[in-house]
């Protein structure tokens, strides 16, 4: 069951806008979850819900289940609550960062560098994972609902890498954070890499495995994909741009990401665990988890709708 959005295999951009058929489809996903809370609703919109239809494939139960359960999962993880102080110490060697350029369809870019890792702790390492999914997506523009991941293996060794937080790296972003990504240029993976991609991959759904492209610097075939979806002049020479002006500079970035949670939540200093979550906020979250805990599971049989 399609969307009906046109994809460019090399590109990853897809027009995401819902086709007709697929209003009624949205219209029964709310039935389905009921009436929320405001702020709830907020990861509900049109848009939103039909990332979760796309992402199976059009499926109205399998859609409101997965909706569901990101709507719980936000309630008590709170990724909106996180804040640039809480996770500025996975942030300082720049192993994760949102470049300050876009692609030629105005999607952002994070910026990945495995080699970069500087933390041990999984928790710790998600949760600053799921700060820069935020951020990106607080910074899309209108017409766009996807980003684009950059992954720079230049000095990757295994020991930079782990299965555990691979595997809920996979779960978190393809449960909660569906049709997000658009694109994830591997740039450079060693030969070393591939036993670990043929562990991870079959965490990955067919349709996130399709959007991962492999390029190397020495292959003019695939550094075409890169010279397709951005402006080479903007792009940093560390994948073959021209742009050698760009490095991560991390008081600079710190100083970007306090400037955007102050502009998009009002505060630099809220977290998770902050005392400013008051017993209100607590009650209407208590709340709102039991309705949803409420709703009963739907029955899916044989793949149907």
């Amino acid at each position: 069951m399609s969307l009906g959005t046109k994809s460019s295999s090399s590109s990853g951009f897809e027009n995401t806008s819902p086709p007709e058929d697929y209003l009624n489809k949205i219209k029964e996903v709310r039935t389905l979850l009921g009436p929320l809370t405001e702020k709830s609703s907020e990861y509900c919109s049109d848009d939103a819900i039909t990332r979760y239809l796309a992402a199976r494939n059009g499926y109205v139960k399998k859609a409101a289940k997965m909706l569901k359960e990101t709507l719980k999962w936000r309630i008590q993880y709170k990724p909106e609550e996180i804040r640039w102080e809480e996770i500025a110490r996975e942030a300082e060697t720049g192993k994760i960062y949102r470049s300050n350029y876009t692609d030629k369809y105005g999607r952002p870019v994070l910026v990945m560098r495995p080699s970069c890792q500087n933390t041990k702790s999984p928790k710790g390492q998600i949760r600053f994972l799921v700060y820069c999914m935020e951020n990106a997506i607080m910074n899309l523009p209108d017409n766009q609902e996807q980003m684009v991941w950059l992954i720079d293996f230049h000095g990757f060794n295994m020991s930079h890498l782990s299965i555990k937080v691979s595997r809920e790296t996979a779960h978190v972003l393809q449960e909660h954070y569906p049709e997000r990504l658009g694109l994830a240029i591997l740039y450079n993976p060693p030969k070393i890499f591939e036993p670990f991609w043929k562990m991870v991959k079959p965490f990955l759904e067919p349709k996130t495995c399709n959007k991962v492209k492999f390029v190397y610097s020495d292959d003019n075939v695939s550094k075409k994909i890169l010279e397709d979806i951005f402006d080479m002049e903007q792009l940093e020479v560390a994948f073959g741009g021209e742009n050698s002006d760009l490095s991560f500079n991390f008081e600079k970035y710190a100083e970007r990401m306090r400037e955007d949670d102050l502009k998009f939540y009002g505060n630099t200093s809220v977290s998770s665990t902050s005392a400013h979550f008051t017993n209100s906020d607590s009650e209407v979250s208590d709340t709102e988890m039991k309705r949803l805990e409420d709703i009963p599971d739907v029955k899916i049989k044989n793949g149907t709708s």
